[in-house]
């Protein structure tokens, strides 16, 4: 999850400098060229946060996951440790 994240972030920025440096080579008035580059930063700003909000509510959808899965498991291992118990416990009446 992190790394996916990670690789997004990446992404926007790459994206972000690209469109940056397209931007400042573009045959234009520097006026012109920074509030391109403002806008296309509020932009990606934007973009930013919807990702982190996304990434936010899968994390908290993979934890709530996790939680059932590691409760799921506790109680197959307790369910074995008793069936282990059980088997050990010596018959009654087998002299």
């Amino acid at each position: 999850m992190k790394n996916t994240g990670l690789f997004l972030g990446g992404l926007l920025t790459g994206a972000a400098l690209g469109a940056s440096i397209a931007l400042l080579y573009a045959p234009q008035k520097g006026t012109e060229t920074r509030e391109q580059v403002k806008a296309k930063i509020k932009e990606m700003e934007g973009e930013l946060q919807q990702l982190r909000d996304k990434l936010k509510t899968k994390g908290g959808e993979l934890k709530a996951e996790m939680k059932v899965k590691m409760n799921e498991l506790e109680t197959k291992i307790e369910n074995l440790i008793k069936e282990y118990k059980k088997n050990l416990e010596p018959t009654h009446g087998a002299n």
